[in-house]
């Protein structure tokens, strides 16, 4: 007969007798209206509607020297295009020129040049669902402008020829929805973009969650001038200090009492205590951004590679009010 071997143990392995740990896994009760929603975010119709259309020529104040053709909206309407389906600016031409043989639309279509040229100072208005007051998530990400592939980068090192810009983004976490966005150089300081993030916001703000690079005094200060009834999840450091004694007469700092229950109940309880995790949403929304759109920003020039950021958040924006999924967990 055959003599099997013991099986020894190895340091770090779970015997086979014991039970793996239970794992969360999560369904979507509503798959066939976002299956849907997902179908509908390619088609033309949703990018280039009648509104559009009978705005298309520009109607504004006279400019000095050559006057414009074409409506801020007739240029946001094409680089719309350009960035759902990651097109060239020749190709974002071609493609509109097609498209309105095909509808037997009788009107002009901007020439990649135009496209480009009009895009250094082309204001991007985000469109909002939201209401009432906000959750915001805040987070930041790079996007790579040129530089080698990343096979290269394992192989052989990076050069200093790489460039990245740095995206900022706040985001409502109860609906996804992009509240604001900022686009910056690498070694942009992500606690200096709160101030510009917020003014780009109108709503009432109920909390603001964000990582431990936000942990800054001038952030809290902003948020206690701007947004002073709202909550602050913002983690301290590991060594942090408090800022005000407990006997001073001034209010309590947001960020002191963070601390303070921090010692008390320990990092990880007051992160479940408050919702911190929420800030995760943040990296959701990066993560759809560089899905949806590529990690790459095609333009060269630092004002319309903004311009090409607020298309890529205004046109996701379009897309989440198309249809989101419902989530919701299962043990398994």
């Amino acid at each position: 007969m055959r003599q099997h071997k013991k099986r020894k143990h190895v340091a770090g392995r779970k015997p086979r007798h014991q039970k793996r740990s239970t794992k969360t896994v999560y369904r979507v009760r509503n798959w066939r209206e976002y299956n849907r929603s997902l179908v509908q975010r390619y088609s033309v119709t949703i990018w280039i509607d009648d509104e559009a259309l009978q705005a298309w020529q520009y109607s504004g104040p006279p400019q000095q020297g050559a006057q414009f053709e074409y409506s801020d909206i007739a240029i946001e309407c094409m680089g719309t295009l350009r960035e759902v389906y990651c097109l060239p600016l020749r190709g974002a031409e071609g493609l509109l020129r097609s498209l309105f043989t095909l509808m037997e639309v009788e009107l002009a279509v901007p020439c990649y040049s135009t496209l480009s040229r009009r895009g250094r100072s082309l204001t991007i208005r985000l469109p909002r669902q939201a209401r009432g007051a906000l959750d915001l998530v805040i987070d930041s990400s790079g996007l790579k402008v040129y530089g080698e592939g990343e096979w290269k980068v394992r192989q052989h090192g990076a050069s200093k020829r790489r460039t990245w810009r740095k995206i900022h983004l706040a985001v409502d976490a109860d609906h996804q929805e992009i509240q604001a966005a900022v686009l910056t150089d690498a070694g942009g300081e992500d606690a200096e973009m709160v101030a510009p993030l917020l003014a780009q916001i109108d709503n009432e703000i109920q909390s603001v969650n964000a990582d431990g690079a936000y942990d800054k005094r001038k952030v809290y200060t902003l948020l206690a001038e701007q947004a002073p009834t709202a909550q602050v999840n913002i983690p301290p450091r590991r060594n942090a200090k408090v800022w005000q004694h407990g006997n001073s007469a001034e209010p309590a700092l947001a960020r002191d009492e963070n601390l303070r229950r921090i010692r008390e109940i320990g990092r990880k309880a007051w992160k479940r205590e408050t919702g911190y995790h929420r800030r995760s949403l943040a990296e959701t929304a990066m993560f759809r951004v560089k899905t949806l759109f590529g990690e790459h920003l095609s333009n060269r020039r630092y004002d319309t590679q903004a311009t090409q950021l607020g298309l890529r958040c205004r046109a996701l924006n379009r897309m989440t009010h198309l249809g989101m999924p419902q989530s919701y967990a299962i043990t398994a």
